[in-house]
């Protein structure tokens, strides 16, 4: 039996090293979000006098009852939920479609196709340009200027690509041996064969158009139109003792301007925290095969 054949000390050191420092910065970056929610939890005493650190202090769930039932909140939630799901859907088939062609080199024109892509990671119009267009198509105030300008993305179009051109070329031969058209190759043989991919991409697609804020801000002026993200803005910024004035006086004993706004704040972050359990699985190898060629 072979002995096994032991680290060396220098590589143990280093192994644990970068265990200590990646533990430390991810308790790090969990300090803020604790914070935030242990405030959410916590008596309206308690947060004024600063005595909420990592846990809540008088527990109760007041602040957050106050956002749940707040009718703008439960509108905007709606609506978020609907241009995610819609958007996200609407881009990855976008996204699909064109990166699929993308990936055939024996295409005459193609790379030239791929640098105009390209391009447009690197130049843009700007904001001004962008505004114009959006008015001057009439999509102000509708939810259509929130979905369109981002139904690709061009790193998630390259990242697809490179996930296709992976794929063995076999596959595709067979199937047009047998008859297949270009289309049903796609649907039952590319597609299937791509849920890494589309997991992962999804994802970014679903993070980008839950939490945008600022395009809304810039092309929704109807307060029946806002999403929770700027809902969740104007909580935050406006919050103040004043708008507390018309609750009864048994929630007003309960509630603080600062409490709502993290309870906002972790209310508005729960369901796309929901999302990543059910493609985790997928993320990593998405990533990493759609990132190089294979």
């Amino acid at each position: 039996m072979t002995p096994s054949r032991s680290r060396p000390l220098s590589e143990v050191v280093y192994v644990a090293i970068v265990y200590v420092v990646l533990t430390a910065a991810g308790i790090l970056c969990l300090f803020p979000f604790l914070n935030v929610l242990a405030k959410s939890l916590s008596a309206n005493w308690a947060i004024v006098s600063g005595k909420v650190g990592l846990w809540p202090v008088d527990f109760n769930l007041k602040n957050v009852g106050f956002v749940i039932m707040d009718a703008m909140f439960q509108r905007g939630l709606v609506i978020s939920v609907g241009l995610t799901v819609v958007g996200t859907l609407a881009a990855i088939a976008m996204t699909a479609i064109s990166a699929y062609p993308l990936s055939k080199k024996q295409l005459p024109g193609i790379k030239f196709v791929l640098l105009l892509y390209i391009f447009t990671m690197l130049f843009n119009g700007g904001l001004i340009p962008n505004y114009l267009l959006i008015k001057n198509l009439g999509l102000m105030d509708n939810l259509l200027s929130l979905v369109l300008p981002g139904l690709i993305s061009v790193f998630n179009l390259l990242l697809m690509k490179n996930y296709y051109e992976s794929l063995p070329e076999s596959l595709e031969e067979s199937a047009k041996l047998d008859g297949a058209s270009n289309l049903r190759i796609v649907l039952w043989i590319i597609i299937p064969l791509s849920a890494p991919v589309f997991a992962t991409i999804s994802l970014f697609y679903a993070v980008a158009f839950w939490s945008d804020w600022f395009h809304p801000m810039l092309y929704l002026n109807d307060p029946a139109l806002k999403p929770l993200q700027l809902y969740m803005r104007d909580v935050v910024l406006q919050a103040s003792d004043e708008n507390l004035m018309n609750l009864d006086n048994d929630l007003l004993l309960g509630v603080s301007p600062e409490g709502i706004r993290n309870a906002t704040i972790i209310v508005s972050t729960i369901p796309i925290l929901l999302v990543y359990p059910f493609l985790q699985k997928y993320f990593i190898k998405g990533i990493l095969i759609g990132s190089v060629k294979g």
